[in-house]
């Protein structure tokens, strides 16, 4: 089963694959004009009430591949409004072959008549609440009808995201749906067809620029909506929690903190007048230090663990108290990776491996991507956290969905690169599941690198990464659904 958000994921994905939306509309369109030939003979009247997104638009198509019926296409609003530029080409398309269209540009025109058959494509998987004008009158004229009712993916007023359905919805008879199931179709008193429209199974596997779709940003948001991250890291090292903390702010993060030894909070603080340290006692983070941390953590929507903390004893002690008293989403890394197999946490862990790391929790790997992938899943399951490990093919698992990540390049095996995607990862935890923050923050990165090594060649630094980063996340949208 997959959401209206999930799938329109999917359809982006699809489209970065070479299946592009026009495409899976023409296999969707024909998939609607099917369902219409099993529920009644040529010749049987049949009208079309579409709305003016890609809902609509795959009732377009379904139109063409219908005249051996008595048809009749209603669309709901002025052609000029059509939402995407595919469903007004196949709007264009019916005008210029001159089948019987007709335009309602306000509900006291709309005249449903006596048809044999009404397919509903008036809102697809991106609407919610009640029906407005004119989708209200439609539907309650549908709903009065006769007819048999075939809703096209979803019916509309349909939630396809929790499966509620609004009052004045659409009562549909049969639904074709596209790829996969909707959530509330199996509550429906309906028979639901789910049509294979050519979808590849990687649209699902790797992660695309339509996982880039999951980000949001309200524009009346205040400072701290859009996540706080407290990075506790360095002691033996600088450059780590200043990567990881300068990442997740650029990794769309409203506030960074960064918790440090009193012996290198200076010199961290000097790599950018953005971060806010927060020095504790000593040279190295120690158990003395973990109340206070602990209390600190509490107030942050993500606790970044591990750049640059070194792997002394009393270091993964405190590490190891820090988890267990935690019951937020942490990003741990590096040296901190050690002790996660034997912590009991309430925390949601995502933990950012590279093979070697991987292997010392007591995972396996493989040069083959494929069965990898399958070796990480088992040991995230095993692990009961969401696993990002880190490679040619990158691979992200919460133990039951698995995702790959193929951008990058052999100029990231630089070090501080895994500083970077640590900071990003925890940045996007604060508003996206951990698998889904792990995987667009994998992907943004690698494509971050891409776009350093494109510009400049090999021979690239952490510190390139940085200023890439938003670019990479913040892609130009298609259409939308």
């Amino acid at each position: 089963m997959l959401t209206g958000s999930e799938m329109g994921v999917v359809d982006e994905n699809a489209a970065a694959l070479g299946v592009p939306r026009k495409q899976l509309m023409e296999s969707s369109g024909n998939a609607v004009a099917g369902a219409v030939r099993d529920l009644a003979d040529p010749g049987a009247s049949v009208t079309i009430v579409a709305g003016r997104g890609n809902n609509g638009g795959d009732a377009l198509v379904a139109a063409r591949f219908l005249d051996d019926y008595d048809l009749r296409i209603l669309l709901l609003g002025r052609p000029e409004t059509i939402t995407t530029d595919i469903s007004r080409e196949n709007w264009n398309a019916l005008q210029s072959a001159e089948y019987p269209t007709e335009q309602v540009r306000d509900a006291s025109q709309f005249d449903l008549g006596d048809p044999d058959i009404v397919v509903d494509a008036m809102l697809g998987t991106g609407i919610n609440g009640a029906l407005r004008e004119p989708e209200a009158t439609a539907a309650a004229a549908t709903n009065a009808s006769d007819a048999a009712v075939l809703s096209v993916d979803v019916p509309s007023g349909l939630d396809a995201e929790d499966g509620t359905l609004a009052e004045n919805a659409v009562e549909a008879d049969h639904v074709v749906t596209f790829h996969d199931t909707k959530p509330g179709l199996s509550d429906l008193d309906a028979g639901v067809t789910v049509a294979d429209i050519g979808i590849p199974e990687a649209a699902e596997l790797f992660v695309e620029r339509g996982d880039l779709r999951r980000l949001t940003r309200d524009p009346a948001s205040h400072k701290g909506d859009n996540g706080e991250v407290l990075v506790v890291g360095g002691g033996p090292y600088t450059g780590a929690p200043a990567l990881s903390a300068q990442a997740a702010l650029r990794g769309g993060a409203d506030l960074v903190r960064v918790a440090a030894p009193e012996l290198v909070a200076r010199e961290i603080q000097g790599y950018s007048e953005n971060l806010i340290v927060r020095p504790y006692d000593g040279e190295m983070l120690a158990p003395p230090h973990v109340d206070r941390l602990a209390a600190f953590a509490a107030d942050h929507d993500t606790l970044v663990l591990g750049p640059g903390l070194g792997d002394a004893d009393a270091t993964l002690a405190a590490v190891t108290d820090l988890l267990e008293r935690f019951d937020g989403t942490a990003v741990v890394d590096a040296d901190a990776l050690s002790v996660v197999p034997d912590v009991e946490t309430d925390a949601d862990l995502v933990c950012t491996p590279h093979q070697g790391e991987l292997v010392g929790m007591g995972g396996e790997t493989s040069d083959d991507w494929r069965e990898r992938a399958d070796l990480v899943e088992s040991f995230a399951a095993e692990l009961g956290h969401t696993v990002l490990v880190k490679g040619p093919y990158d691979v992200i698992s919460d133990g039951e969905r698995t995702r790959v990540n193929r951008t990058g390049n052999p100029g990231m095996t630089v070090g501080g690169t895994g500083d970077v995607l640590a900071g990003v990862t925890g940045a996007l935890a604060c508003v996206q599941e951990p698998r889904h923050a792990a995987a667009i923050a994998a992907h943004a990165v690698g494509a971050a690198g891409d776009a350093v090594v494109d510009e400049r060649g090999y021979g690239l630094v952490a510190t390139d990464l940085l200023d890439a980063v938003p670019p990479a996340l913040w892609a130009d949208d298609d259409d939308d659904d």
